[in-house]
């Protein structure tokens, strides 16, 4: 999980939308309760990347990652961006191939 969890800030921070979009299942979901909308499957998650961080110039630190099993973790990140500055929680649920099947994210 924690290299997964790089690879996934090191491709969002490059605003590489190809290489963020390799790391989610055909089938993903970011369900996002700051904004109050859910972004499924790729289209929705290149959606989602390109108005929220590649729109707003978002760059991620890693702050801490909670693993409960083999596929589930909860990190904390530091966001930062023309919107200002937030932690936010990533609740993210990954398939036995390795690929992110859903992210619940939201605010700290």
């Amino acid at each position: 999980m924690q290299k997964l969890v790089e690879s996934f800030i090191a491709t969002a921070n490059a605003f590489d939308v190809e290489g963020t979009l390799s790391l989610f299942a055909p089938d993903a979901v970011i369900d996002d309760d700051s904004i109050g909308d859910a972004f499924v499957g790729r289209d929705g998650v290149r959606i989602y990347f390109e108005r929220f961080f590649v729109g707003y110039n978002t760059a991620s630190r890693l702050l801490s990652i909670e693993t409960l099993d083999a596929f589930n973790a909860n990190v904390r990140l530091d966001f930062t961006g023309d919107f200002g500055h937030e932690i936010g929680i990533l609740k993210i649920a990954t398939s036995s191939d390795g690929l992110i099947e859903r992210i619940d994210a939201g605010l700290a």
